[in-house]
């Protein structure tokens, strides 16, 4: 059965969000696939219950895969910042919500790639291979994800929920807990998303501006702008590249 102590590796590859591996892994036709067990019938000492107990554990904290994607990834700023696009447009549902959470799923695996790599080679393959053991392994595979997180936290944010919870500030920028370095995160990151959304609306709010003017003064009143305004945005959209420029802005405001 597989050891429980490797649940940690399982965990930091799911915080990371990678779902691709590394170039110089295994062709899948040389994995093997352990055999998982939850059976206590065949127990014959405490050690085999507690396994079996720690084992079923681990399936439930499975159950947080979808909050640390969200929280501790580059996902909820992307999300938020297609979202307004499509709200700029004001194409109702296209693209559809499920595009819009796949496009934005595989861009947190293409951002947070470079933080797996280093979580990779500096924690889990010498964990794996018994040269560090699994505390000194948590300790430097935290380092990478807190380096990404801080980088993108604001000094405010962090200094919030350390006044609200009565801590006094570290000097080492690592010792920051995750349970406060989680929601500063979180804030700065949709504070990021919506002074983008608010840039990515003006070009769009014009356009109505200038079709609700031209309707108006032609006496029009009954028809609504936005049906007029439509297409006119999307040619401005297609014609500047709307998509390029989003993404790469994104990818560039995580370097």
């Amino acid at each position: 059965m597989m050891k429980i102590n490797r649940r940690i590796i399982v965990l930091t590859l799911i915080i990371l969000g990678i779902a691709v591996l590394p170039a110089s892994a295994s062709p899948l036709e040389n994995i093997q696939i352990p055999k998982v067990s939850l059976s206590v019938d065949g127990a014959k000492n405490p050690k085999e219950y507690v396994d079996n107990i720690k084992l079923l554990l681990l399936f439930t904290s499975l159950t947080f895969i979808p909050s640390i994607i969200l929280l501790m990834t580059s996902f909820t700023r992307i999300i938020v910042v297609l979202g307004f696009v499509r709200n700029a447009l004001s194409t109702q549902q296209s693209p559809p919500n499920q595009v819009l959470i796949a496009t934005a799923l595989f861009l947190t695996f293409f951002i947070m790639a470079p933080v797996y790599n280093q979580v990779n080679s500096k924690a889990i393959q010498p964990y794996l291979n018994g040269e560090i053991s699994q505390e000194k392994a948590i300790e430097i595979g935290s380092k990478p994800i807190k380096d990404f997180m801080l980088n993108q936290t604001r000094e405010k944010d962090i200094a919030l929920f350390y006044n609200a919870a009565k801590m006094d500030k570290p000097d080492d920028r690592y010792a920051v807990p995750f349970n406060v370095l989680i929601p500063a995160f979180v804030i700065s990151e949709l504070k990021t998303a919506f002074q983008m959304g608010f840039l990515i609306f003006i070009p769009f709010i014009v356009i109505d501006m200038v079709v609700a003017s031209v309707l108006m003064s032609m006496g029009m009143f009954m028809l609504p702008p936005v049906t007029i305004s439509l297409p006119f945005k999307i040619m401005l959209f297609v014609l500047a590249d709307g998509w390029h420029l989003v993404v790469k802005s994104l990818i560039e405001s995580f370097m």
